[in-house]
């Protein structure tokens, strides 16, 4: 992704600092992201999942709210209302860059600041909150033992996550007063919630609430042992996958026309960890992969190996091939299917006295289930050779290379 440094004004006239992640590709789409309780806009489980939707042409706005991260004013003068005043202000921000945010993503905190906003948001069509609590004051249990001296003396210092932060009485009153139950309840929009069922800050019970609180459409996935702050790599990855999997389905993601020359339109691979070899790879705005290589030479084995990709694409051309024939001659094949492995082995063709080479042995192994008889399943053996992309690994193809600018 390309990512835009940007300010628009707040709530209370101050500059907000925000990252506009951008697709290298078309633009399908637009998500506006809500970051936890005092974390800020450029948390690990921020970036990754804006570069995951990235990667699938929805664009991605995360920003520090008033008073956090490189946003101007003071922490201590803002609550949970103007926080979502800040979410509905980006979202302004978005519309008039032609930008319209149709995806809202709230993490911890910032999930209750997304269902409250949601309302007020008219081109919001999905909402995702993760970890978020159902209750919105919640978050003071992170700083209880300060409470009756933030009330008698109107402001206290607290620590949280390791750095003071002072905390004003108006914020405890402003929380206390805040309410989910009725706006999620009336939200008229898709909602993902994402929980780990051993979040020890934000409980489950919470996502059961919020669930529970919904109408249809809704969904909900656990995190499984992921912590609160969504810190592994592998739990963001994995969260990113599904939101961009689940939004799909509720944006109009609709792709521009493929290029000239491209029918089946662009194929992007983009490194996603630049210290091992994993791949991540898209297929215009729908279709998501990972390419790895195995442990034993150097990779993490999160994804198939490129050549596992080609025997993939052989395998399947194959099934498709014998499918089409079949159903066309109205034969009662029930199931195929086709294992392939690959090597390489020594050309038995080289002339004498000639280097000895290697070339690339990819061996099917066709599966056919039905009533068939003996020919049917010798010719479908043979329609198997006219699988497209059989062709195009036994004959020479023409491969051009050139450096984007």
């Amino acid at each position: 992704m390309q990512t835009e440094k940007i300010t628009f004004t707040g709530h209370n006239g101050h500059r907000l600092a925000a990252r506009l992640d951008m697709p290298r590709g078309p633009h399908l789409g637009t998500a506006l992201f809500a970051h936890c309780f005092t974390c800020s806009k450029d948390i690990p489980a921020a970036r990754r999942i804006a570069g995951r939707l990235a990667a699938m042409g929805i664009a991605v706005l995360r920003f520090d709210f008033t008073g956090l991260g490189h946003s101007e004013g003071e922490f201590e003068n803002t609550s949970f209302s103007s926080n979502v005043d800040d979410l509905v202000l980006a979202a302004e921000y978005l519309a008039a860059r032609d930008m319209p945010a149709g995806l809202l993503i709230g993490h911890s905190l910032g999930g209750a600041a997304v269902l409250k906003a949601a309302s007020r948001i008219n081109s919001a069509k999905a909402v995702v909150t993760i970890g978020a609590p159902f209750d919105p004051k919640q978050v003071t249990r992170n700083f209880e033992g300060a409470i009756s001296k933030i009330i008698k003396d109107g402001m206290a210092e607290v620590c949280l996550g390791g750095r003071p932060f002072k905390i004003a009485r108006e914020f405890i009153e402003d929380i206390s007063k805040s309410e989910l139950a009725p706006a999620i309840a009336g939200l008229k929009r898709a909602l993902l919630v994402l929980h780990a069922p051993r979040d020890t800050v934000v409980s489950i019970d919470n996502a059961a609430e919020i669930f529970m609180a919904a109408k249809h459409p809704k969904s909900f996935v656990t995190l499984d042992d992921a912590d609160h702050l969504i810190t592994r790599a592998t739990d963001a990855e994995y969260a990113a996958g599904v939101i961009a999997a689940w939004a799909s389905r509720y944006l109009d993601l609709t792709p521009p026309a493929p290029p000239i020359g491209a029918p089946e339109g662009v194929v992007r691979v983009r490194e996603a960890d630049p210290d091992g070899y994993l791949q991540d790879i898209t297929s215009g705005p729908y279709h998501h992969a990972l390419a790895d290589e195995p442990i034993a030479y150097g990779g993490t084995n999160r994804g198939m190996s490129p050549y596992g990709f080609l025997s993939a694409g052989l395998g399947a051309c194959t099934s498709m091939t014998i499918r089409m024939y079949a159903r066309r001659k109205k034969w009662p094949l029930e199931r195929v299917w086709v294992d392939v492995t690959h090597d390489k082995v020594h050309a038995q063709d080289a002339e004498a006295g000639q280097k000895a080479q290697k070339i690339d042995c990819f061996k099917r192994e066709i599966h056919l289930s039905g009533d068939l008889d003996d020919a049917q399943r010798k010719r479908l053996l043979e329609i198997a050779d006219k699988c497209p992309v059989h062709k195009t690994l036994l004959h020479s193809s023409r491969i051009e290379t050139m450096l984007a600018e």
